[in-house]
């Protein structure tokens, strides 16, 4: 387990789970800035590798105060999450929690702390209805 990095198994595939990814953080406003698969560059280079894509996403109104109270968050910013295929075929997707970042950069007390946590309750939301885990959503909503 890499500190900081939190992780769900998604229950569809890992182009459909991505799908869902980017659907989430739309819907709440927020832009998608890159959507890398990294398995196609690896297809290019003639290399192999299972089902792997980044997204990277965000809004200034979200990480403009945290870096306002540190710029060097702006390292860990705008957020990533990650959509992978392991060996057995499952899917998972993964990000960094926005409160270990800002904790990372020094950020623990009032308002960054407050806008980490936020950020932490927003890509969680996200990240479990790409997954179709998400209590509140039935699987296959998207």
């Amino acid at each position: 387990m890499t500190a900081g990095f939190i992780k769900h198994q998604s229950l569809f595939q890992p182009g459909e789970t991505m799908d869902n990814l980017v659907g989430a953080v739309t819907r709440r406003g927020l832009a998608v800035f890159l959507r890398l698969d990294h398995a196609a560059a690896a297809i290019q280079a003639g290399l192999d590798l299972r089902p792997t894509q980044l997204l990277v996403f965000g809004r200034a109104e979200g990480g403009t105060p945290l870096m306002q109270a540190n710029q060097t968050i702006g390292v860990d910013l705008p957020l990533r999450a990650l959509v992978w295929c392991d060996p057995a075929d499952r899917t998972w997707i993964g990000y960094d929690d926005p409160l270990w970042l800002a904790a990372r950069h020094g950020l623990t007390e009032g308002d960054p702390r407050h806008a980490a946590e936020a950020l932490s309750l927003l890509v969680e939301t996200c990240v479990l209805q790409a997954a179709g885990t998400d209590p509140s959503k039935p699987s296959g909503a998207f």
